[in-house]
């Protein structure tokens, strides 16, 4: 009998462990990572906060390799992965804590993601599509301080938790359907500012087809429709219509477009 109770004891505390393990990956948990929500208006500022991170080495790697269109010469980036290797030991290095202000945790969060992302596409260069690399949002490939963190964890454990919606439109998947990668580092002092240009540039651009009475839309407002809310309720089209050039009528039908995985490699 005590055989047996032992014996259902290590298979329950493996399965915990590994479930443990499943929700990490999958982003329900921040794996120990600060994840301070915004409270009220995002500002930019660099005040309040232990760290003020210097992000110029991405800085400069984004304006060489990335376009206006946010298109990424990835061969560029294989070549010069020095360069790249080295800004990530940067960020890998460090120890993010709720001393830092929220602003320098988007900052760094976003940055981390993104760059990560370019890692993963130099490491399995070339392929079609980022589908196509094993766990590719799963795998713990980031490592911060101790901590081993997917890309699936950054997005919705830590980043998606900091009620800032407009991450969506920051953080690039690699594939053209993705928002834009924008040329240049989210920094704590502009942070308000990138954050604002990168929602109004996906949300009027050819991603989504705006219409005052039948709007298509991206996936991402799909995926992600709890996380858009104008003033504590979640509401989609209140929330484009905040951006949008077009004003998309209230009662109007959603339909949402197919979303294009292929690799945003420049030609």
């Amino acid at each position: 009998m005590n055989y047996l109770l032992k014996t259902v004891a290590v298979i329950t505390a493996a399965f915990v462990f590994q479930s443990c393990n499943l929700l990490s990956a999958a982003g329900v948990s921040s794996q120990g990572q600060p994840t301070k929500s915004v409270k009220g208006e995002l500002t930019s500022t660099t005040a309040n906060s232990s760290v003020n991170l210097d992000h110029s080495k991405w800085d400069a790697l984004l304006k060489e390799y990335v376009d206006s269109k946010g298109l990424v010469n990835y061969k560029g980036f294989v070549k010069n992965q020095e360069e790249l290797s080295k800004y990530l030991t940067f960020l890998s290095s460090q120890n993010p804590t709720d001393q830092w202000s929220v602003q320098e945790l988007l900052a760094y969060y976003i940055n981390l993601y993104n760059a990560y992302t370019v890692q993963l596409i130099v490491t399995n260069y070339p392929t079609k599509t980022i589908k196509d690399i094993d766990g590719n949002w799963t795998k713990g490939f980031v490592p911060v301080g101790s901590k081993n963190l997917s890309l699936g964890g950054i997005e919705n454990g830590i980043l998606r938790k900091m009620d800032e919606p407009r991450i969506h439109f920051a953080i690039n998947c690699a594939s053209i359907s993705c928002p834009n990668l924008l040329n240049e580092a989210f920094t704590a002092s502009k942070i308000n500012e990138q954050l604002d240009r990168a929602t109004k540039q996906f949300i009027n651009s050819d991603k989504n087809d705006i219409d005052a009475k039948n709007p298509k839309l991206s996936s991402i407002f799909d995926w992600y429709q709890k996380d858009f809310k104008v003033n504590g309720s979640q509401d989609v089209i209140g929330y484009i219509n905040q951006y949008s050039s077009e004003k998309i009528n209230k009662d109007a039908v959603i339909t949402y477009k197919n979303y294009d995985w292929n690799l945003n490699e420049q030609n």
